[in-house]
């Protein structure tokens, strides 16, 4: 598969380590227990948030991936990293304290299923928390298809066409709208503990611009926690397990 073939089905992790994964970071630090947990990054890339965890708060940090070049690339910082489908996950139920899903259940085959295998290995108590594309951002960062051919980069508009259009175009790609990722867990053993959307680090436009993207960047996280978070890049969701799964 070309490089081009695989950003589209698996999308980019992150490669270098800046402001915006920073301040991400921080967010799970915030509503998860990282110190001294056992804590596992879902779909991990080549598991910069694993290694920068790894590093801070706990050595207890396991990761995994379907493509097996990631996996390698983050047992490098990451030993136990293992090459795995979100939807059959190689672990004993309850035994992670957090669970790490960053910009990944977009890409898998199913959903619902990650969904809840996330869930079956939290232990009760633990907590997951979930990035994922926000649907009424005003661009698809993921690309588009036109007469079969994959253009990347950002294109305007296309989550605002009706389903039907809007899955022509990006038929690799699920953007969400908050009801439809809470739907996700229907039926599972679990509380909400917050759900917000949040804006991007915006680092590559900082790097060009100077100080006019920063002030436009630190405009848009003053809009987070207001109607006008509506917009936002992500959504950031935190579920806590309640029960093991019946």
């Amino acid at each position: 598969m070309t490089h081009s073939g695989l950003a589209a089905l698996r999308g980019e992790p992150s490669y270098v380590w800046r402001a915006g994964q920073e301040r991400r970071l921080q967010m799970i630090a915030r509503w998860t227990k990282l110190e001294n947990a056992r804590v596992l990054e879902a779909g991990a890339g080549i598991g910069m948030y694993a290694s920068q965890i790894r590093r801070r708060y706990t050595p207890d940090v396991e990761c995994f991936d379907i493509e097996l070049e990631r996996s390698l690339e983050a047992s490098k910082d990451t030993p136990h990293a293992l090459v795995a489908a979100a939807e059959a996950l190689p672990y004993a139920s309850n035994i992670f304290d957090t669970i790490i899903s960053h910009e990944v259940l977009e890409h898998v085959e199913n959903d619902l299923t990650s969904v809840s295998e996330m869930v079956r290995v939290l232990k009760v108590g633990g907590r997951l928390v979930i990035f994922v594309p926000n649907r009424w951002y005003p661009f698809e960062t993921h690309g588009h298809y036109w007469r079969g051919k994959y253009h990347f980069g950002n294109t305007p508009l296309i989550n605002y066409l009706p389903n039907a259009a809007r899955n022509r175009l990006a038929p690799h790609v699920r953007a969400y709208t908050r009801r439809s990722l809470l739907r996700l867990f229907a039926g599972c053993p679990i509380k909400l503990v917050t759900h917000r959307r949040i804006y991007g680090g915006y680092d590559n436009i900082i790097a060009r611009m100077g100080n006019p993207g920063r002030m436009m960047r630190d405009t848009l996280y003053r809009f987070e926690g207001t109607p006008l978070d509506t917009f936002g890049l992500s959504h950031l969701l935190v579920v806590e397990k309640t029960a093991e799964a019946v």
